[in-house]
């Protein structure tokens, strides 16, 4: 009778014990394998919800740059550039009495300074306006530089193309000035191009007209007192000072100011949102791995001692049955069955009850980590993992195998004739 068959029958005859087996197996298997399962499942649901978030925060950034370009288009520049010792009291005598050359936009704009864009350069003066007896603040201004290195951007101003001139809301209103009506302004002749709106500051009293042209006017040709920008939005702690040692290292005798603006406090609230953003990210980042670590710290303490628990009751269970044998072991001694196939016996079943146990256990085990973990229902093709049910299944039987080693070594080198004078 071949090795297969004896072992077959007796596993037939003896159901308990073997189930019992099987189930030792089974309890141990199920327990690794619902832990790695769990610790997998994890990471993936940490993965997505981290991944998740910086979407969320990535849209919300986007959301917020826009509002930005959106809100600065209207409230313009907020960085201004002027000659150092500039008084910039318009009520004075000498109000923007300091010029610099034109060339220093130019100059900055190659510079590729990364600190500011949408250069601005102005000739600003406050005039006599002789043909309508009124005191206006010409202000001349031309196309904005480009900055070396950045892509072109859509202007803040309105352009003024020669003989134009766009005029402040205090002035057209007060006038009756309409758009395309010719006026004589110093004795030359422009073309009412815009008419701007309330500002409740110098604006309101502030005619501009192109660059060259005011320069003409006031015979001040290459000059300009002012460059005005917009500063990046940059989330450094000093950022005004950032701007101006690049700026005055550029540019030496001027100096910079920044005109705080609700463009500014929308900048400002644009950095917070970032940077809480990613200080969520980084909190569920360490919430994730904490409850991590917990699990981990959990299954180093169950893991083992489940493995070591099932371990020794698979060897108990082999005791018993070789006891239970004994009879049958000398039987077949005495009929001539020598002790390697009797050892053999007890190990082939030990390996099947490990095989079976393996098999029942990683499915078993699966069902656990999912029903367990935060995976939603259907996620069990996503959670299988073949190299651990490989392992699980060529580990397991040989686990039982070297825990029924020594049973069946006692069991296959008794003597049959005392076995069978004891029987």
């Amino acid at each position: 009778m071949s090795v297969w068959r004896l072992v077959f029958r007796e596993i037939r005859y003896r159901k308990l014990s073997f189930g019992l087996a099987v189930l030792s197996v089974l309890a141990a298997v199920a327990c690794l394998v619902a832990v790695l399962t769990l610790l997998r499942l994890h990471d993936r649901r940490s993965e997505e919800l981290v991944a998740a978030r910086a979407a969320e925060a990535r849209a919300t950034g986007r959301k917020l740059e826009d509002d930005y370009r959106k809100i600065m288009l209207h409230l313009s520049f907020n960085i201004e550039i002027f000659p150092k010792g500039q008084n910039r009291d318009f009520f004075a005598a000498n109000y923007a009495a300091l010029t610099m050359p034109e060339e220093y936009a130019d100059r900055l704009g190659q510079s590729r300074v990364v600190t500011v864009n949408h250069l601005q350069p102005s000739l600003r003066q406050r005039v006599t306006w002789e043909e309508r007896k009124r005191t206006i603040l010409l202000e001349g201004a031309r196309s904005e530089v480009p900055v070396a290195g950045q892509k072109a951007k859509k202007p803040l101003l309105q352009l003024i193309g020669p003989g134009g001139m766009l005029v402040g809301y205090e002035l057209h209103a007060s006038m009756g000035l309409k758009r395309g009506e010719k006026v004589s302004l110093l004795g030359k002749s422009f073309t009412v191009q815009g008419l701007l709106p309330a500002t409740g500051d110098e604006k309101d009293v502030t005619v501009r007209v192109n660059l060259a042209e005011a320069q003409e006017l006031l015979e001040k040709p290459g000059r300009i007192n002012g460059i005005f920008a917009l500063e990046c939005n940059c989330a450094a702690p000093d950022r005004l000072g950032d701007v101006r040692k690049e700026i005055e290292r550029i540019l030496p005798g001027t100096q910079v100011i920044e005109k705080t603006t609700q463009a500014l406090t929308r900048a400002e609230a644009r950095n917070r949102a970032a940077a809480e953003a990613r200080a969520a990210i980084e909190r569920q980042k360490q919430a994730r791995a904490e409850l991590r670590g917990e699990r981990e710290r959990f299954a180093a303490l169950l893991v083992p001692l489940v493995v070591l628990v099932c371990t020794v009751g698979v060897g108990l269970l082999a005791f018993a049955n070789a006891r239970e044998r004994a009879g049958e072991v000398g039987i077949l001694r005495a009929l001539g069955v020598g002790s390697l196939r009797i050892f053999g016996l007890f190990l082939v079943r030990a390996v099947l009850a490990g095989l079976l146990g393996a098999l029942l256990g990683y499915g078993a085990g699966l069902g656990a980590g999912l029903l367990w973990g935060e995976e939603p229902a259907g996620a069990a093709a996503a959670a299988f993992e073949a190299p651990l049910l490989l392992w699980v299944v060529l580990a397991a039987p040989v686990l039982c195998a070297l825990a029924s080693w020594v049973p069946a070594l006692l069991a296959a080198r008794q003597d049959p004739a005392v076995v069978l004078r004891e029987g």
